[in-house]
């Protein structure tokens, strides 16, 4: 995978904190959504600034996949409260997925606290 541009990366974060304002607005009313802390971790935009894929993560037991076809369905209201938020040429297609980042993250510290490591490592 290329690398992404400054300006991929600076639009993406631009759609990215818009996007995090709008889901914590509690504007989607769907039950997979509402009342659930989301956290959207990254916003990867396609090289003419057109397409936008969107990592979500949501905190505590709640399911990611569920959660990110919930905010597929509510893409197109997302991308119209977008379009009034920020200043670009086009207002991207917006894609949700999955970031399971965060759990990769606890496996790997679970891993490196179990004692057989913690020896390994002294």
């Amino acid at each position: 995978m290329k690398a992404q541009s400054q300006r991929q990366l600076r639009a993406g974060e631009l759609v990215r904190r818009a996007l995090a304002d709008i889901i914590a607005e509690g504007a989607i009313h769907d039950p997979a959504v509402a009342g659930l802390p989301v956290t959207v971790t990254e916003a990867r935009m396609s090289p003419d600034l057109r397409h936008a894929t969107v990592f979500v993560a949501a905190m505590g037991q709640a399911d990611r996949v569920k959660l990110a076809k919930a905010l597929d369905h509510a893409s197109g209201y997302l991308q119209r409260e977008l379009a009034r938020r920020i200043d670009l040429r086009f207002t991207p297609k917006l894609r949700f997925e999955a970031d399971d980042r965060f759990e990769e993250a606890a496996h790997v510290d679970a891993v490196l606290s179990r004692p057989q490591v913690k020896r390994d490592l002294d």
